[in-house]
């Protein structure tokens, strides 16, 4: 198997810092089966130790970004059917983890369809950027059972309990546009130019102060589960923190001196 053929491929520019995660199976829609899912995982881990990541790009090859689970992996034989979601979701679990542990932020580029495990995925990046035309869905409905990857947990914190529970029991699939009207895209770009759309904006978050942007991912993922002034102690505390970084001392500068702050991530 090339570099190409395999079920996840990874790019890293280190003259801009930006690195890509290509989902790549293709001839399924990038359904996710045990090899993909490791895949997904290894990938993650590979940028977690990359020195210089500025923004991470989630991306899918083919016609669709991810739609969901390879069923016809893990359903194809009844009795083999835990083992194979254990063996997927292992890989799964972890990864997405790692993801919002990422000091660098995450955007999501979907494509097509994302499905199942691929929105959850989109759902656990930090900015999404559409293309004109894609779907979203749950869709583990349509197989009798639950959102896994962290959908049930990413998805009432973007849109609310009650829009979250209309994906997961009556099959609601959202266009790119109600997708952003209900705050999970933040931008839609068209087919024609939606590459170079990604491009720019990856680009524009990797020029910002990359760890102030991991940590206050690490605010609101917090902020649902906290209290008040447990929260703003959280606060204090990532502030402070931020304070010992190159970033603050170049973004104070910089706001001082009345010029625009060039961060290094740092």
């Amino acid at each position: 198997m090339t570099d190409q053929d395999a079920p996840v491929l990874t790019r890293f520019d280190p003259a801009t810092g930006i690195g890509r995660l290509v989902l790549n199976r293709p001839a399924v829609l990038n359904a996710a089966d045990a090899t993909l899912a490791m895949g997904v995982r290894e990938a993650v881990r590979y940028f977690a130790g990359v020195d210089g990541l500025r923004c991470l790009v989630l991306t899918g090859a083919g016609r669709a970004f991810m739609a969901g689970g390879d069923v016809a992996s893990f359903a194809a034989d009844p009795a083999q059917t835990e083992t194979v979601m254990h063996a997927i979701l292992d890989a799964m679990n972890p990864a997405v983890l790692a993801l919002r542990d990422l000091p660098a932020p995450i955007l999501a580029a979907p494509h097509g369809v994302a499905a199942g495990a691929g929105f959850s995925l989109v759902l656990a990046a930090d900015i999404v950027i559409a293309q004109a035309g894609t779907k979203f869905l749950m869709a583990y409905d349509r197989i009798g059972t639950v959102p896994d990857c962290g959908g049930s947990w990413f998805l009432p914190r973007k849109v609310g309990m009650g829009r979250a529970a209309e994906m997961m029991v009556l099959s609601h699939t959202l266009t790119a546009e109600q997708a952003q009207d209900w705050g999970i895209v933040n931008r839609i770009a068209p087919a024609d130019g939606f590459a170079a759309a990604v491009d720019a904006l990856a680009a524009q978050l990797a020029q910002g102060p990359g760890r102030a942007f991991a940590a206050g991912r690490k605010l609101l993922d917090a902020a649902f589960g906290a209290s008040l002034a447990e929260h703003l102690e959280a606060e204090r505390n990532g502030f402070i923190a931020m304070t010992r970084t190159a970033d603050f001392r170049e973004g104070t500068g910089a706001f001082l001196a009345k010029r625009p702050p060039a961060f290094t991530g740092r």
